[in-house]
């Protein structure tokens, strides 16, 4: 089988990829010195993330539909410029609202990147290449979300707006896909009414309805527990600097790489219900050990475990979802995946931060153990294997 991660098709991807993840990621570490400097509480603080999501629930399934109809390209070149701009203009933010309303600008071009980049590797790659492209995808993501956490750190240290000046990387991306990329653009059949219902009459099945329940209760334990509560945690319980709490995420981030590097292996070994059920049970252990931790570095078993959950579950989900799809319609499912990963990445920090109001730190991580349940109920008794064409 051929090395698809040397295309240069995919490694554009991969770019794309990373910036989709720069937005939270790179900020994760500096989150408690944005609330010193702005002022801000731990329950506003899930704002900075919230707002920046907000555009992709609002965004996705227009960005799905103009990408089946209209082109891939056209709704990505521009995105990548809207997100690099309105990214490096936070650096400059002086108040809380000045930052929140320039994130939510930034969100505006992020939205559309993370429903596109899952619908171009099912659009490049057919059968076991497309699971080991995802894969590989997962494991390039996976070294984003520990690069960027652990980058941002040292420029945390700096001051809390120096990881906004990373967002500049998505500019020399989005020229060089425009002059560059080589993408495979769907071909209009048939009336958008045609269109619309040809999609809905393919999701409106228990698997499809199952995957994208799987991505929405994924993405509330990401963005609730883990993206906006870990760093507070690590601050509040063990006095962790910004470096150490980038280099607990770096941890995690590295046992999804292994996990999702080897997904196209595993996939075809153990068939992809077996690794949806397997991310449940490791997602489930790191919601129960993770508040209980005696010290800083016992957090890191249990954040192992969400590693290898991440690394199994996410990419499987999507490669699952863009097999379901044709071509055709492989945005508008991405997008609707994509809208409810927006939308618990938007709700989450909020939904956590009441949690966290009420209740205390570890009604967070009792909230994040329900849906981790919830993720190991969908796959036993709702997944099934995919056949790949």
């Amino acid at each position: 089988m051929r090395k698809i991660y040397l295309d240069r098709n995919l490694q554009y991807v991969f770019g794309i990829t990373l910036v989709a993840i720069l937005g939270v990621s790179s900020i994760i570490p500096a989150l408690p010195d944005i609330m010193d400097g702005l002022h801000m509480t731990p329950v506003e603080i899930g704002l900075v993330i919230s707002i920046f999501t907000l555009p992709g629930v609002l965004v996705s399934p227009l960005v799905g539909i103009l990408a089946d109809r209209i082109g891939r390209k056209v709704i990505l070149v521009p995105a990548l410029f809207i997100f690099g701009i309105f990214g490096f203009a936070c650096f400059f933010a002086e108040t809380m609202q000045q930052l929140l309303v320039l994130r939510f600008l930034q969100g505006v071009g992020a939205g559309p990147l993370g429903v596109l980049y899952g619908t171009l590797i099912g659009d490049l790659y057919q059968g076991r290449e497309r699971g080991q492209a995802m894969g590989y995808n997962a494991s390039v993501l996976s070294m984003g979300t520990a690069a960027f956490p652990a980058l941002g750190g040292v420029l945390a240290m700096l001051g809390w707006n120096w990881p906004f000046i990373l967002p500049l990387l998505a500019i020399p991306l989005g020229l060089t896909i425009m002059l560059s990329m080589e993408t495979p653009e769907p071909k209009q059949s048939g009336s958008l009414k045609k269109y619309f219902r040809d999609a809905f009459a393919r999701m409106k099945n228990r698997q499809v309805l199952s995957l994208f329940c799987t991505t929405l209760l994924t993405f509330i334990v990401l963005y609730g527990p883990i993206v906006t509560y870990l760093p507070i945690l690590l601050d509040k319980n063990y006095n962790a600097s910004p470096a150490s709490i980038g280099l607990v995420f770096l941890i995690a981030s590295g046992f999804t790489g292994v996990a999702s590097f080897q997904l196209g292996n595993l996939a075809h070994r153990f068939g992809e219900r077996t690794l949806l059920i397997a991310a449940g049970i490791f997602y489930s252990l790191s919601m129960l050990l993770m508040p209980h931790a005696p010290g800083l570095w016992h957090v890191i078993p249990p954040v192992m475990c969400f590693g290898l959950a991440q690394g199994l579950n996410i990419p499987t989900v999507m490669t699952m979802l863009t097999s379901i799809a044709p071509m055709e319609q492989r945005g508008a499912f991405m997008a609707a995946n994509g809208l409810l990963l927006r939308l618990a990445q938007t709700l989450a920090p909020m939904i956590m931060g009441g949690l966290y109001a009420l209740f205390g730190m570890h009604a967070v991580f009792i909230g994040g153990l329900l849906c981790s349940l919830g993720l190991l109920y969908l796959a036993i008794f709702s997944i099934k294997n995919v056949e790949h064409p």
